[in-house]
């Protein structure tokens, strides 16, 4: 039986396809992805070793998961600031607000044409919301108008600074020769050179865009995603240039295309990913209408400082639970408590609310019925009184030996608790002594006795007992 399904449980969906699939397209020409699939068959053999009652393979797996956990963590650290970056909501607050220089893509276009015309190589970097310093190296920095004689100049074989990547940045040459991370992608075409594997490297990593001329080819390609498209002629390239990185000011009717669009483009995948998390969401939570009892006992806190407490009726609750997925471990009683809030009690008997909030659970637990939904708790007025302090004996000395004294040092301890408790105290008693074990006098230190567990020893537990022997004449 299928739980029922809430508005709730929906968004849940949605959220976790929208997330799945934006890293699936972040990473999917990378080896990154191949290694997730990996995991995730992994952990979905474990599920399904664990429900089959095979113990051995499951606890295996369920071992093998923390050491994952921490190689992932340490094999995918620039992956997981990259994700992290783009997956923040507030990153496009504090960026810059100024674009700088507007670009003349059509020249550009042009210029990078007759670079591949003249079968010069060149690896042109232009960067959007995403900073890039991380994977730049070598770079020599630049402060210029972007123009086709620099571009020209720089690429020119023979110069300083062809070897590399120049970087566009908000409209102005910011580097020159740069070295950028090469693609790890084991399954890309052989004729690709290093210029091609670094742009797609570069836009595995960031959401930058490249434009690749081949010095062998003459051919012009431009990279984003990690996807490399060729260009045929300059108008196309400054078509698509100027749409990924011109901002644009667009119409209700354009607004509705492009939402559109983004809707319907990868259809087939997106609706993959959605199947899914869909069939992950009905595994996890098909656990949903078992119900399980457990038992779970009392803890207190904000009692009044004036006031003891002396019991409570009863001193457990029986709760009912509904766990949400069968990943979850089933909750024991001594894993849970019910703590309670005494700050509104007075002197006597209260009766006090059981709230589900009250019970400290687990993630994926919720409580159902709480019985009985009420405690009486009884509290007194709590004082403080000197007791005398009694060395309490077993047995008898051994042999012709007499006891001359037994004393206690201090004589008398201070106790606090309930009062009608306290006030029925005439002693309090220290901890057996097995006189037939004591051969001469000695100084033992034993323990002393709380008579009621609502009463308190203010000054220690323990006092030093003086025994003293002699021989029978």
């Amino acid at each position: 039986m299928f739980p029922l399904i809430r508005v709730q449980d929906i968004a849940d969906i949605l959220i976790m396809s929208f997330l799945v699939y934006q890293l699936y397209r972040w990473f999917r020409n990378t080896k990154t992805l191949q290694i997730l699939i990996g995991l995730g068959s992994l952990a979905a053999l474990y599920v399904v070793t664990k429900n089959l009652g095979l113990f051995m393979t499951s606890w295996i797996l369920q071992e093998l998961g923390t050491v994952f956990f921490v190689l992932i963590i340490v094999i995918f650290q620039t992956e997981i600031r990259q994700a992290l970056y783009r997956f923040s909501l507030f990153r496009n607050l504090f960026g810059r607000e100024e674009r700088g220089t507007s670009v003349d893509f059509l020249q550009f276009s042009t210029t990078v044409f007759t670079l591949a015309a003249s079968r010069t190589g060149a690896l042109i970097v232009f960067q959007r919301d995403e900073p890039l310093d991380e994977y730049l190296l070598h770079g020599v920095p630049m402060d210029s108008l972007l123009s086709g004689q620099l571009l020209s100049t720089i690429f020119q074989n023979g110069t300083p600074l062809h070897d590399g990547a120049v970087l566009i940045k908000e409209g102005r040459v910011a580097q020159a020769s740069s070295h950028l991370p090469l693609s790890t992608n084991s399954d890309l075409p052989q004729h690709y050179g290093t210029r091609h594997r670094a742009a797609l490297g570069l836009t595995e990593r960031s959401d930058a865009v490249v434009v690749v001329v081949s010095e062998e080819r003459g051919a012009v390609s431009l990279v984003k995603g990690g996807e490399l498209e060729p260009v045929r002629t300059p108008e196309l390239l400054a078509e698509a240039l100027n749409g990924l990185l011109s901002p644009t000011v667009q119409n209700s009717g354009t607004l509705g295309n492009g939402i559109r669009q983004t809707f319907f483009a990868d259809l087939r995948t997106k609706a993959l990913v959605i199947l899914l998390i869909t069939s992950a969401w009905f595994m996890i939570t098909g656990r949903q209408e078992e119900i399980i009892t457990v038992t779970a006992p009392l803890r207190f806190h904000n009692l009044p400082e004036k006031l003891a407490l002396i019991k409570s009726d009863p001193d457990t609750v029986d709760l009912q639970l509904k766990v949400l997925s069968s990943l979850i471990p089933t909750p024991k009683g001594s894993e849970l408590v019910a703590d309670l809030d005494l700050s509104t009690i007075k002197e006597g008997t209260t009766g006090i609310t059981v709230k589900n909030g009250d019970i400290k659970l687990p993630l994926g637990v919720i409580v159902s019925a709480v019985t009985p939904t009420t405690i009486t708790v009884t509290a007194d007025r709590k004082v403080s009184r000197d007791i005398p302090v009694k060395v309490k004996t077993e047995k008898y000395l051994p042999g012709r030996r007499r006891l001359r004294s037994l004393r206690a040092q201090p004589t008398s301890m201070m106790v606090e608790g309930p009062q009608r408790v306290v006030d029925r105290i005439d002693a309090l008693q220290t901890e057996a002594i097995d006189l037939s074990g004591i051969t001469q006098s000695a100084t033992l230190e034993k323990k002393v006795n709380s008579p009621d567990p609502s009463v308190r020893l203010l000054q220690g537990e323990k006092v030093s007992v003086t025994i003293e022997v002699s021989r029978k004449q």
